[in-house]
């Protein structure tokens, strides 16, 4: 059985996915309907009715209760009980889990563990969203049929550009450029330079460029699947490499940022965005942004999907990891770090006085 990190906030959706109707959706193998109070926030509750077990989704929303479809129980957005249909009392056991959500930036969240846990602050944010000088553009939701630490890794990963992407984010110029791997903090950062290169087909629609340039990838991955990809290029000698973030705004900045949604241990939507530091006022731009994104992680869906189905069948022997696997190496490691503090709980933050202890 395939173990999610419960504790963090992941992507229900973007929040135009959500209307007045009740709408399902499966997040960690659990499903959840979803639905707009009259208030504009956005409701989950657990999508199964406590009695006979149907999906509440398959009930009528009546204001911001929903009611089931088999006997009419009815539960508020806390997911309480509110009626009974022919009795008065209402069982204590008779509700359904409420997941905590919040919505920013046009991006609606769901946090999937621990109540007392569910801190906002914990969202994943970027000063760009709101800086005037970027502009921001919501993507779609791509569906993959792959476990999402395939999906996730792929996102900390600078070497396979080259040859997933050849027309779009990469070219020949970078398959023997070194990556460099930053794993101390608490995000994973992969990332590397391409020097003095023909631009690739992504700068050549947005850049302007007429010579050379010096092109960066930084792959910055936040626990537990959030991925923000930082490149761009500037005219060849404009910049040094490992150039500062200020100095990387004066070249053609893009972020490209994967919101992650473990679906089930072989299904995973990835929502993409982008905010750019050019084009900034061409209503064309997003559209033909997006037509070379979709193009990209088309290629990325073939791979990905590919390696799910191999990895699903018998093997002779085990997989092989080289030097460009330091990234995703330590993406494992760390998400298995994490399960295992869920798997336990922590009772020692107050050690028992019968015990000395010299750490």
């Amino acid at each position: 059985m395939t173990q999610f990190i419960k504790n963090a906030w992941y992507v229900a959706g973007f929040e135009r996915e959500f209307d007045d109707q009740l709408r399902r959706v499966t997040i960690l193998d659990e499903h959840i309907v979803m639905f707009r109070r009259s208030d504009g926030k956005i409701a989950a509750l657990e999508d199964r009715c406590p009695h006979r077990l149907l999906p509440l989704s398959k009930g009528k929303r009546i204001g911001d209760t929903v009611q089931c479809g088999y006997h009419g129980l009815t539960f508020d957005c806390a997911g309480k009980c509110t009626r009974v249909p022919g009795q008065d009392n209402l069982p204590a056991s008779a509700y359904v889990h409420a997941y905590p959500t919040e919505t920013r930036h046009g991006i609606t969240w769901i946090w999937m563990g621990d109540l007392d846990k569910a801190d906002p602050a914990l969202i994943f944010d970027m000063p760009e969203f709101t800086d005037p000088a970027w502009a921001v553009h919501l993507g779609e939701p791509l569906y993959l049929k792959s476990h999402y630490l395939n999906v996730a890794e792929n996102l900390v990963d600078p070497a396979h550009v080259s040859f997933v992407h050849p027309t779009t984010l990469g070219s020949a110029a970078s398959e023997n450029v070194p990556v460099h791997v930053s794993t101390g903090g608490e995000v994973i950062t992969a990332w590397r330079w391409i020097m003095d290169a023909e631009p690739v087909g992504f700068f050549k629609s947005f850049g302007g460029f007429t010579g050379n340039v010096d092109r960066w990838h930084y792959y910055h991955l936040h626990m537990p699947c959030t991925a923000v990809i930082d490149f761009g290029s500037a005219a060849a000698g404009q910049l040094a490499p490992d150039a500062s973030e200020a100095d990387r705004n004066t070249g053609v900045r893009i972020f490209a940022i994967h919101l992650i949604t473990p679906v089930t241990a072989t299904e995973t939507i990835d929502r993409w965005l982008h905010i750019r530091n050019t084009a900034t006022d061409d209503t064309d731009a997003p559209a033909r942004m997006d037509a070379m994104f979709r193009t990209a992680f088309a290629e990325d869906k073939e791979i990905l999907e590919a390696v799910q189905e191999e990895e699903a069948r018998p093997a002779r022997r085990r997989p092989i990891r080289i030097a460009i696997d330091k990234a995703p190496l330590a993406y494992r490691k760390r998400i298995n770090d994490l399960l295992e503090l869920e798997r336990t709980e922590d009772l020692a933050s107050a050690p028992s006085p019968a015990f000395v202890y010299h750490d």
